[in-house]
């Protein structure tokens, strides 16, 4: 198959490897010509991959008319930034090839869904969502891993997980792409909540407690958004918040880290190539479950902490004085 990649930064760089060793002819298209000049030369992302080599079935481009006769999209920009994105590329895609989205967050002006920000500018594509506990180092270098694969047509959501997988990047399939989405959006921002915790060393028992309610935040928030409990409770939910929001390797989790040691966001951030979702997505997050009457204190916490309504002492101090409740509401 002729895949395409949208977005050559660690993720998207790592998916094209993966789809590579899955059988498939890749392009990878980046933004800045000289990412591109390098990839090809040394056949290495040294700014965002370094130390992985790329296969031979890599290819790096920067036109985007070069995804015209792709059968098979994926796309790996920031979240905040697909709508840009697909204005530009729509024009040049096959309105016969699936578009799988990799990015995960929320779009901080509208409250858009990723899914619904392509049905605004590219109505005319079906898109899927590739959502799971993966990170881009362990993926680029073939360690096993598995995602969820979700679209709302369930037999070509299992044709392109069956295209996309081999021996160790295994794709199951899903007809939740809401729900696949909210877990890779919801879990930025929790685990940031957990990094806070670990950087102030608070214990052990505090990071399982935090991790379980942030599961229960998770789940509270899905359900009211009408995703599937099945889907929460799987690899693009339970499965990829285990895995942020306890590893440093994560964006989010090493930035709570950094906050719960002490660091202003701004440096922190400041020092990073890469986007850490987590602080975009938090803010609208938010508004959303104010509209929906969702309890969120955690997400509430981490939103007030990014935007600096207050602090990580003061937060995990109201987040401790919360009254008592039963564990099921």
């Amino acid at each position: 198959m002729r895949v395409g990649v949208i977005g050559a930064g660690a993720w998207g760089t790592a998916l094209a490897m993966t789809a590579a060793r899955a059988g498939h002819g890749v392009v990878l298209w980046a933004r800045e010509p000289e990412l591109v000049e390098a990839m090809d030369a040394l056949r290495e992302n040294v700014v965002y991959l370094p130390g992985h080599r790329l296969p031979d079935a890599v290819h790096p481009t920067g036109d985007p008319p070069s995804m015209a006769d792709r059968e098979l999209v994926l796309l790996a920009a920031p979240a905040q930034a697909t709508r840009a994105v697909m204005e530009a590329f729509a024009p040049h895609l096959r309105t016969s090839a699936p578009l799988v989205l990799c990015a995960k967050g929320i779009e901080r002006r509208t409250g858009r869904f990723l899914t619904e920000v392509v049905a605004e500018t590219a109505p005319e594509l079906r898109t899927f969502v590739l959502s799971g506990p993966s990170f881009a180092a362990d993926v680029a270098a073939g360690l096993p891993a598995a995602v969820t694969l979700a679209g709302d047509d369930i037999a070509e959501a299992r044709d392109i997980a069956r295209a996309l997988s081999h021996r160790a990047f295994r794709l199951y399939s899903s007809d939740d792409p809401l729900g696949a989405q909210i877990g890779g959006a919801m879990k930025n921002v929790l685990a940031i909540a957990c990094g806070i915790v670990e950087g102030r060393r608070m214990g052990d028992s505090a990071r399982a407690a935090l991790v379980t309610r942030a599961f229960a935040e998770l789940a509270r928030f899905g359900r009211a958004l009408g995703a599937k409990p099945e889907t929460l409770t799987g690899l693009s939910g339970l499965g990829d918040l285990m895995l942020t929001a306890t590893s440093p390797q994560s964006r989010n989790y090493s930035l709570g880290l950094e906050l719960g040691r002490g660091r202003p966001l701004e440096d922190v951030l400041g020092e990073r190539k890469a986007v850490t979702e987590g602080v975009h997505t938090a803010e609208i997050a938010v508004k959303i479950a104010d509209e929906k009457s969702i309890d969120m204190p955690i997400c509430r916490s981490v939103k007030a902490v990014v935007t600096g309504e207050s602090t990580a002492d003061e937060e995990i101090a109201r987040l401790l004085q919360r009254p008592l409740r039963d564990e099921g509401e």
